[in-house]
Formats: C-alpha cells, sequence, structure tokens
C-alpha cells in the first residue's frame, strides 16, 4: 500500500537573532517589507518585531538595486506585501546568511496524511514523504505522528528492521523521502 504525506507550513517560522534592545533571541515576521528609494537605487527590508519588547529589525533584501535590474514582479510583491515572498525570502540561504539569522520551525508546520489508520497487519506500507518548503524536521517524529506512535515504539521499529529507508531516518532531514513499514 503507497500512501503519500506532506510536511506543509502553517505560518512563518520564528527568525533567531539577537535583539539589541532586550537581548531576546526571538523574531516574528508578519511578511511587511520596507522599500527606500536613493535616486534610480532601491534598498529593501523584510521587518521582524522582537517576541518580547516589539522592536523591530530589519532583514536585507536587496541592497543597493538599480530599479530596472529588479523583475517588476519582484518589486510588485515588495509593494503589496507578499507574505508568501516574506516565506520564499525566509528560506533562501543567501538572505540568511546575510543577516545572520537562522529559523526555528517549532509550531509552524503541519503533516497532512492521507487520514487512513489502522492496522493492516502483514502488510508493508510505503510512504513518500513530500516537504512544501524546506522544514528539518526528525524523521522519526513524523512516522510516530503519521502512525499515531510513540517515537520510543518508532525506535523499536527501526532497531527491528521493521522500519527501512534509503536515508538515515535518525537525525533531522528537510527534503523529500520515502520509507517502508513492515507490519
Amino acid at each position: 500500500m503507497l500512501r503519500t504525506w506532506a510536511v506543509v507550513p502553517t505560518c512563518l517560522p520564528v527568525i533567531i537573532r539577537r535583539c539589541h534592545a532586550c537581548a531576546s533571541e526571538r523574531f516574528r515576521a508578519h511578511g511587511k517589507f520596507r522599500i527606500n528609494a536613493h535616486h534610480k537605487l532601491l534598498d529593501a527590508w523584510l521587518l521582524a518585531l522582537c517576541t518580547v519588547c516589539g522592536e523591530t529589525t530589519k532583514l536585507s533584501v536587496l541592497e543597493r538595486m538599480n530599479v530596472r535590474s529588479i523583475r517588476p514582479q519582484l518589486l510588485d510583491r515588495l509593494h503589496h506585501n507578499d507574505p508568501g515572498l516574506a516565506a520564499e525570502l525566509l528560506q533562501d540561504p543567501v538572505v540568511r546568511r546575510r543577516n545572520r539569522i537562522a529559523l526555528d520551525w517549532d509550531n509552524a508546520w503541519r503533516l497532512v496524511t492521507d487520514g487512513l489508520v489502522g492496522d493492516h497487519e502483514g502488510e508493508a506500507i510505503d510512504v513518500v514523504v513530500r516537504f512544501a518548503a524546506r522544514i528539518p524536521v526528525r524523521p522519526v517524529r513524523l512516522i510516530a505522528e503519521g502512525f499515531g506512535l510513540s517515537r520510543a515504539e518508532v525506535e523499536r521499529l527501526i532497531a527491528e528492521g521493521n522500519l527501512v529507508s534509503a536515508v538515515r531516518l535518525r537525525g533531522k532531514l528537510s527534503g523529500d523521502f520515502t520509507f517502508t513499514l513492515k507490519r
């Protein structure tokens, strides 16, 4: 039996960066942008608020870019505060490196399964897990949540060889993978 699961974001992740006002390390982006023009050059920032004191920080998106070199669709999305663009930019490794930030995906994603729950004794279940965004998640946690098992029980299934995959199931993954559960 083949099943398809999806890991989808439910909101923007928390941004890990030190606040200069209160020394907190958590910011929440709401998809708002600020654009500043210097003659024909533009700067654009994604705005994020400190979760403790509410101080605003600016994450650099564009720096001194000529207006003609920016795609019109991108400029339009910046002007309209597109939350989808904010999600794309937060996942861009160049933007994260430039702004020296990390992302915390806790409580910002959910697992969508096909809803089939039951005991399929003696039947192997093949599952394809697709990621809608690069969300680092432990496969053991996904499998436990998807089948309604405890993490210890999933670890036991791996140790017994009843849960196999081409990828390593311990640690974190953020890309598509498959596994087989032998019952």
